[in-house]
């Protein structure tokens, strides 16, 4: 069947959005296909620096034809509503051909349906490649021609479009196709046709092509790779072969990969040297100059130390085997490091104590205040968390004192990649002890799935600190994360929150936190007064008695310290349902109060009560007893609204009838004490197994007792033993929100 080919020639489009413009660009050609009813049975998108190709298998030569629906305003609408609908469709009544009625969920409407004659396959394709040139989104676009209204990425230099081995041969004008052209011009106006070019430099004389694999073929002879994931493999295998026989081997970095996948066409890997006067410097600055300026990939010795070698990507092939561009590198390499250099000798002349005062001519936040008031914060919350990790108090103090000050140095504002890493280094040069130099490096940790977490307790408790002020100051002035859009990062600070306190098996009583956290803005001039939460504030002051207070003063802790805590909890869902852990265990143990009142706040706590609770009803006992749960809830549910009343009291031993009920009562009051014994010792597992035993009596109730008989006594007395088992379970967890249970 027919196969369409389109490539998309421009100047080089960076490497960041070559990827999604491809899926883009393929995803808008096949909705455009659907929408005209040209079936297809394959489509791949290609990138490379300099063109986006697609090809798309199994297109018919004719497409089949279609209806137009269009549905118009309920049939009780204004008449100037309808009288819009059918100016619309130029028409003139609503009985004219192809207008009918319709019922709907929502009432009677006019709907319009009309056959659709299909055109000539070739003519869809052109409207379809033009409407998407129109539409395709970007980052960042401009325009390069006088009166050009369509947005590119960069200069576009041609269209190639190819329909069953013929020139698709139209015009797209970039004044956008809405407006008139009175007179197009080359400037304005991309012909499309069947020629394309190869490598800029390399192959740069034009060939015609006839089909994807003639395509294809031509392009990589023409020295251009079109294919992404070929690249990538030859970039590595290229590296890895040049790595071996240097008797060195290549630092694992797919980041870097695919960004320099995004800069060549042609890869050639070569191999250079770094001067071994700049050795002595810090592996991360090396690191960092070759990775994140220079785009070279770095190599380790057999002990894993770094090496004095790297490798480069050539975008070409040259007579000299590439001697002269591996030389142009290695000078700019070392132009870089020897700048480097100067800022490691300037900055080791002070003392990286003597930059915390100027963190106060840096704005954190307008409404936030200063990174010097940031410091001041996280010093105290580090100090306070140091007892929940293990830590030394002054030494979590004086990592957080230290942890932004590498920020004022020469060498962060140069390569600000670096910042805890030179605090690092600079701290253990001015003596600093090497538990505080690590925390300073650690801080900003993790930073991601991937990212290793601290596990010194100095640097823990500074990177909690950190993380958990950043939570409340945002949470505090409403810049809370949206479905679309998180400009602070809040999202990853929870998780790495979440991940600091569960690979570390912290007991970290958030609320007391989070309170201290309140009070430590405040001092530095954040007025709860005039935050969102201010009107929580008055309500927990005047209706709450078991509100938190600091000083004279009381917060609004109840509703924001909640808030925040439901923002860790959904957080915590996604981290536990990577690892395959279902979602509704953890709303079932979050809806428990923890000991002593309140919303549970202890991570290490709610993860032990998920575990037991997974584990539970994985067993038959535990499923069972569920069911049971549901069955008895929607019984007593039904029966309280049907009454009118409640029926969560205690119930009378004395007109329990059968022995099936006096069994269960007998049962549910020591599976109760069990419970709350065992959950008084957070020993969950227990808690859940005194529940089991409820299985057997909960079973043999519904079977031989009538909980809806005749005696009104007996009924409301039943409905209250039933309204038992769940107050008995729900002390564990909250089972009403757990999935499932239903036979």
């Amino acid at each position: 069947m027919p196969e369409l080919l389109l490539e998309l020639l421009s100047e080089e489009i960076p490497a960041r959005m070559q990827a999604r413009a491809a899926e883009d660009l393929k995803r808008l050609v096949c909705d455009g296909l659907k929408a005209a009813g040209l079936s297809f049975t394959k489509a791949e998108a290609f990138a490379t620096p300099r063109r986006l190709a697609l090809v798309v298998d199994g297109l018919p030569e004719k497409p089949q034809p279609g209806k137009e629906v269009r549905r118009g305003p309920r049939v009780d609408a204004p008449q100037q509503a309808i009288d819009g609908f059918l100016k619309s469709l130029r028409r003139s009544s609503v009985n004219d051909e192809g207008i009918v009625k319709r019922e709907t969920e929502k009432g009677t409407f006019y709907f319009f349906e009309a056959s659709t004659m299909p055109r000539q396959a070739a003519s869809e394709l052109r409207l379809i490649i033009c409407d998407v040139l129109d539409h395709i989104p970007w980052p960042k676009s401009m325009r390069w021609v006088s009166g050009q209204t369509q947005l590119w990425i960069r200069p576009m230099r041609g269209i190639l479009a190819i329909f069953n081995g013929e020139n698709l041969n139209f015009k797209y004008h970039m004044i956008h196709s809405m407006q008139v052209v009175q007179n197009p011009t080359e400037k304005n106006t991309i012909f499309a046709s069947d020629t394309t070019t190869g490598h800029p430099f390399l192959t740069p004389k034009p060939f015609k092509v006839k089909n994807f694999a003639d395509y294809k073929a031509k392009l990589r002879k023409a020295k251009v790779i079109l294919d992404p994931a070929e690249r990538r493999e030859k970039i590595q295998a290229e590296a890895e072969k040049l790595a071996k026989k240097a008797g060195l081997k290549l630092k694992r970095d797919p980041g870097l990969l695919d960004e320099v996948v995004g800069l060549v066409e042609w890869p050639v890997a070569k191999l250079g040297a770094i001067d071994n006067a700049f050795m002595e410097l810090p592996p991360e600055l090396l690191t960092t100059v070759m990775r994140h300026h220079q785009k070279y990939f770095t190599l380790t010795d057999a002990k894993g130390r770094l090496a004095p070698r790297f490798i480069v990507i050539l975008n070409t092939d040259t007579r000299d085997g590439g001697k002269a561009a591996v030389a142009g590198n290695e000078r700019v390499l070392r132009a870089r490091l020897a700048d480097a250099r100067l800022f490691w000798d300037q900055d080791r002349k002070r003392r990286l104590e003597s930059r915390v005062g100027e963190l106060g001519g840096r704005v954190f936040h307008a409404k936030l205040g200063t990174v010097w008031d940031k410091v001041g914060r996280i010093t105290a919350l580090a100090e306070t968390l140091a007892r929940h990790c293990k830590a030394d108090p002054a030494d979590a103090a004086r990592a957080a004192t230290l942890a932004k000050a590498d920020l004022s140095s020469g060498m962060v504002g140069e390569f600000p990649e670096l910042q805890g890493v030179m605090g690092r280094y600079y701290a253990l040069h001015d003596g600093e002890k090497p538990d505080v130099a690590a925390a300073i490096a650690e801080h900003y940790s993790p930073q991601g799935p991937a990212d290793d977490c601290p596990s010194k307790p100095v640097s823990v408790a500074v990177a909690l600190a950190d993380k958990i002020d950043t939570l409340v100051g945002f949470w505090a002035i409403d810049e809370r994360p949206t479905g679309s859009r998180d400009p602070f990062a809040l999202r990853r600070a929870a998780l790495g929150v979440i991940r600091l306190v569960i690979d570390n098996q912290l007991r970290v009583p958030f609320g007391e936190i989070i309170l201290s956290a309140i009070n430590a803005h405040e001092k530095t001039g954040l007025d709860f007064s005039k935050t969102v939460w201010s009107a929580a504030a008055k309500i927990a002051q005047l209706n709450e008695k078991k509100v938190l207070e600091a000083g004279t003063k009381y917060y609004p802790y109840r509703d924001f310290g909640y808030s925040i805590l439901a923002f860790l909890n959904d957080r915590l869902k996604v981290h536990l349902r990577e690892k395959g852990i279902r979602h509704d265990l953890i709303d079932a143990v979050f809806a428990v109060e923890k000991p002593g009142g309140g919303k549970e706040d202890d991570l290490a706590r709610l993860l032990a009560r998920v575990d037991a609770l997974a584990k539970f009803l994985k067993s038959s006992d535990g499923a069972n007893l569920h069911v049971a749960y549901k069955r008895a809830a929607n019984i007593v549910r039904i029966e309280e609204k049907k009454d009118k009343k409640r029926y969560d009291g205690a119930y009378d031993l004395t007109l329990l009838a059968e022995d099936e009920e006096r069994m269960l009562a007998t049962f549910l009051a020591a599976a109760t004490e069990a419970a709350v014994e065992a959950l008084k010792n957070e020993d969950f597992t227990t808690a859940m197994a005194a529940l089991a035993r409820l299985r057997r009596p909960v079973d043999d109730f519904f079977d031989h007792v009538t909980v809806n008989c005749d005696d009104a006594k007996l009924r409301e007395n039943r409905l209250r033993l039933l309204s038992g088992i769940g107050s008995t379970l729900d002390r564990v967890a909250d089972f009403s929100k757990l999935e499932g249970g239903e036979r």
